[in-house]
Formats: structure tokens, C-alpha cells, sequence
């Protein structure tokens, strides 16, 4: 099979294969002939006499070629060696000229098959990129790895650099010997970083973000207030005490010294961040951060206000009137508007929020803005009836009338006399009362006789006037 190789690539793979003839790794035939093609297939397939690494297993089982001047421009193979830790440092941050440090095959850094296209390769990318550039990932490693996906991409998407890359691995993408190819830095990566980095991620190209803050609303503050059951019903204003921020009156919220000076921040000329470069295989970084002068700012103060120490605002305390609308419910909140925290820089004042806890009641519950509760009726009254049966409701005692023949547990509805509704105090709901019958333990003789009376005539003679009667359902069922 012809191989067609530059010139630049033929020195390139001498280069490559001296340096493997000295110390021939496990499985790789050392070639030592003229012929630079020859020994650039040798070296790379594995083949040799009675067996060895088969070129689709070379990079899984074989031992990396780390020979020098193999994996960088061919001029570098003629300076002093270096030692191994600072390889390791510049492994770490690979040259312009796109030296590659051999190891892991490029497409299962994407996670991508071989046969991947231009869409899923940049789908790939953009995934790990979210996830390991510096500016969103600050653990140990994230930035070589960054390198590893940025460096794989640039290869992979470049139609050329891929073909060689396919067809001779790691060796085929250096610039000592790819001859030719694009540089990472020639790729343009800035579709990718605008969409999550909001542009100017790239080096150089981005327009500096400014983020002087302006007015800023002040916070939102909580406080509990415990209501009874009628007040909760019908409404009541309470005072509630609170600890919140106001604008400071020395500074009038500026935070500056009266008659001090403010000028532009030198630093970060008053956009209050200052931008960091950072090269890359792929080029210049900016990452923005936040100017350590100003504070943010974009301003340098010559003397800050003593009376809030520079903040523009002040801690107070004071009572706060509530007023609490009725038919309010337990977890229900109020705003107080204008009562919160005192906002930065002449921003507006944030607002207090009550929490409304309403203590449950002995005699009533409530479901929205009906009432309920439990009346004790004689057996008499459940009997005969009774026209003026006094039941207490939410405010005040009302007079009902009980029907003759009232079972245990009869609901009654008195209407009107439940709680006001919520936002329209006009309308009331109803009040359910349940008859609960009271039946007497110990009787007088007197009523005893004459219940034996009418009992007898409804139900039968009893037959011991001692022993209480089991199973009688006279008078419907009041006495069983």
C-alpha cells in the first residue's frame, strides 16, 4: 500500500522512530530502516514477526509512544531533554503549535461512536463543556479535562485533521508532522461558548460585560402573629414588633461620607469586574470577575458614612400595625406593604409578610365560613320538642326551636350566623349545630314512676322495675 506523506511529515516520523529504535515499548516493533514510511506503519500496526498488537487493539493494550520529538514539532526533538515533571506541566497545557498528549482515543473523550457526525460531535462537546470549563467548574482536574474535550473536538471536527486521524492516530495530528493541518486555535468554537457563557467567551472577541449595580429592591421580611378563633371570624388590628433596615439619614442610603469623594475605579474603569486570560489549545479564554478594588462598584470611595459603616442602611426596631381582615384562616398571610427591609443604592422597600397561626376553639370549628358545633338537648326536648332552645354561635347566644321527636345527633342549621367571608365581610355563612342528647343516669321516684307508666303503655308491663331495661325501643329508641 502507497503512503503519500509531506515532506515535514517524513522528518517528523525519522524523528519518531530513532527515539522508538533506543527504547522500543511492549508490542511495537522497533524500526531502524531509512524508510520513513515504513516505520511509520511499523510502528503504529504493531506488526511484527510471530505475533504482536494488532492495529485496533494498539491503543487499549499497547504501551503510548512518548518517544522525544514523536508527539511535538520536529525543531523540539533537538533541545535538551527536560525532566519528567515539567512534561507533566506542559501536558497539562499544551502548546499553540497543538502538541497532543497521547492517551485516551479522542472519540471516547466526546463519549461519541467513531462514526459520529458534525451535530453530534458538537452536542457532545457542548454537554462536557457545560460541565468541566473553569468558569462553572472549579474541582481538582476540571481544567485538564476542559483541555482533553476542547483539544479532541478541534480534531474531530476538522474534516482533515480527522481523516489522518482516522487513519494514523495521534501521530497524524501533530503539526511536526500532520504538515498542513489546522492549528486548535484556528477553530472557531464561539456558537458553542455564546450559548452558555452570553458571548464574549472566546478570546478577544467578546464585548466586556458591565455590572455596576443600580438600585436594588429591599428584602422581603417574615413575621408570626397568633389569633384566637373570633378574631380570626370577624378581624382585629394588632401590633407586631419587628427589627428591620432603614435608609441611613446621615448618608441618605449613598454609604458615602458627606462632602467625601467618588471616582471611577482605576482598576476596572467603573464596570466593577476585571478580565482574566487564559490560553487554551483552542486560544485565548476571558473569564470575568469581580473587581477586588470596588467591590463591584465601578467606584472607589474616598470615606465611607460612620453612621452604617458604608452600607447605606441601619438596624431599627418598631411596632408595626396589622390590621387583619375578617374570615382569615390559620396559614393565610397579610402583606404590609412598604414595612420590609430599606433597599441598596435608593432602591424601594421591601415588604413584611404576617403569618396568620389561628388557635383552635373548645366549642366551635370552622370549614371556610361555615361554624360548627355541639348543643346538649334534654330527653325530654328531643321527645316533646322545645321552642326556645338557647345555643351559643360565634357571637353572641341565639334562641332555636327543636322539633318533637329530634333523634341523637340531628343537625340543625341556624343561617346568617356563621363567619364573615374573606374580602366580603357582608356575607355570612351558616351555623351547624348537632343535638346531643343528655340522658339522665339517676331519675327521682317520681319521674320513675311515671316513666314505668309510659313505658308500660308504649312498650309493654316491665317486668322488674329494678333492673334497667335492655332492648326497648319505645319513645324511638331514646331509652335503649
Amino acid at each position: 500500500m502507497m503512503l503519500r506523506l509531506t515532506r515535514s511529515a517524513l522528518l517528523g516520523l525519522v524523528c519518531a522512530t530513532t527515539s522508538l529504535a533506543a527504547a522500543p515499548p511492549s508490542g511495537v516493533v522497533a524500526a531502524t530502516r531509512s524508510d520513513s514510511s515504513s516505520a511509520f506503519v511499523s510502528a503504529w500496526s504493531g506488526v511484527r514477526s510471530g505475533g504482536g498488537c494488532r492495529s485496533e487493539e494498539w491503543r487499549s493494550n499497547c504501551t503510548p509512544v512518548r518517544a522525544a520529538g514523536a508527539n511535538r514539532p520536529f525543531s523540539s526533538a533537538r533541545r535538551p531533554a527536560r525532566s519528567s515533571s515539567s512534561s507533566r506541566a506542559r501536558s497539562s497545557r499544551p502548546s499553540q503549535g497543538g502538541a497532543l498528549r497521547m492517551g485516551r482515543d479522542l472519540y471516547e473523550v466526546l463519549g461519541v461512536d467513531r462514526g459520529a457526525d458534525k451535530s453530534q460531535l458538537k452536542s457532545a462537546f457542548r454537554k462536557l463543556a457545560r460541565e468541566y470549563h473553569p468558569d462553572v467548574n472549579d474541582s481538582p482536574g476540571a481544567s485538564e479535562k476542559f483541555n482533553e474535550i476542547s483539544t479532541a473536538y478541534s480534531v474531530l471536527n476538522d474534516d482533515e485533521q480527522r481523516q489522518r486521524y482516522d487513519q494514523f492516530g495521534e501521530a497524524g495530528i501533530g503539526r511536526g508532522g500532520g504538515g498542513g493541518g489546522a492549528g486548535f486555535d484556528q477553530v472557531d468554537l464561539s456558537d458553542i461558548f455564546d450559548s452558555f457563557f452570553g458571548g464574549g467567551g472566546m478570546g478577544g472577541g467578546g464585548r466586556q460585560q458591565q455590572r455596576r449595580q443600580g438600585p436594588v429592591r429591599g428584602d422581603d421580611l417574615r413575621v408570626d402573629l397568633d389569633l384566637d378563633f373570633k378574631s380570626a371570624c370577624f378581624g382585629v388590628e394588632e401590633k407586631v414588633r419587628i427589627r428591620h433596615l432603614e435608609t441611613c439619614n446621615t448618608c441618605s442610603g449613598s454609604g458615602v461620607k458627606p462632602g467625601a469623594k467618588v471616582s471611577t475605579c482605576g482598576q476596572c474603569g467603573g464596570s466593577g469586574v476585571v478580565i482574566q486570560a487564559t490560553r487554551t489549545p483552542l486560544g485565548a479564554f476571558q473569564t470575568q470577575t469581580t473587581c477586588p478594588t470596588c467591590r463591584g462598584t465601578g467606584e472607589v470611595v474616598e470615606e465611607y458614612c460612620g453612621s452604617c459603616s458604608g452600607q447605606g442602611v441601619v438596624e431599627k426596631t418598631k411596632q408595626v400595625k396589622v390590621k387583619v381582615p375578617a374570615g382569615v384562616d390559620d396559614g393565610n398571610k397579610l402583606r404590609v406593604k412598604g414595612e420590609g427591609d430599606a433597599g441598596a443604592k435608593g432602591g424601594p422597600v421591601g415588604d413584611l409578610y404576617v403569618f396568620l397561626n389561628v388557635k383552635s376553639d373548645r366549642k366551635f370549628k370552622r370549614t371556610g365560613k361555615d361554624i360548627y358545633s355541639e348543643q346538649k338537648i334534654s330527653y325530654l326536648d328531643a321527645i316533646l320538642g322545645n321552642d326556645n332552645v338557647n345555643v351559643e354561635v360565634v357571637d353572641g347566644n341565639v334562641e332555636i326551636k327543636v322539633p318533637a321527636g329530634c333523634q341523637p345527633d340531628t343537625v340543625l342549621r341556624i343561617r346568617g350566623k356563621g363567619s364573615p367571608q374573606l374580602n366580603n365581610a357582608s356575607v355570612r355563612g351558616d351555623h351547624y349545630v348537632t343535638m346531643k342528647v343528655a340522658i339522665p343516669r339517676d331519675v327521682s321516684a317520681e319521674e320513675r314512676s311515671l316513666l314505668e307508666e309510659l313505658q308500660t303503655k308504649g312498650g309493654g308491663k316491665i317486668k322488674d322495675s329494678k333492673k334497667k331495661s335492655k332492648g326497648n325501643k319505645g319513645f324511638g329508641g331514646i331509652f335503649s
